[in-house]
């Protein structure tokens, strides 16, 4: 199984539209070999620096296939998943309050009270 994800193995990206499938480079497949010799699966957030540019420069550079077995990949092995997040926006975190201002502020409206 070794020897085939060295030949032609792909490497499966979850997204929010669904896991799409990239195709590496022989170097590539080497290092994502080593990269997911624990784990099946990785989350973009626990990956190095070096590997999040990897894994963002082969989905810019290469076309997705949305399935899995489209244009003869049905007998690529799959190397790992990396599970990519949509970035949280500015506009989601402004709309959390922290905690400590709101103890605060009713604190100090019990003290008015009193």
């Amino acid at each position: 199984m070794l020897i085939e994800k060295l030949a032609a193995g792909v490497v499966q990206v979850q997204t929010p539209i669904g896991p799409r499938y990239v195709m590496p480079s022989f170097l590539q497949r080497l290092y994502l070999i080593w990269m997911f010799r624990n784990f099946p699966i990785l989350p973009h957030a626990v990956l190095n620096l070096r590997q999040q540019r990897m894994i963002n420069r082969m989905c810019s550079e290469q076309r997705f296939a949305s399935m899995a077995y489209a244009d003869g990949m049905d007998e690529a092995p799959v190397i790992g998943t990396v599970e990519r997040r949509p970035p949280i926006g500015a506009d989601q975190l402004s709309m959390r309050r922290p905690v400590t201002s709101e103890s605060r502020n009713l604190t100090a409206e019990a003290r008015q009270r009193l």
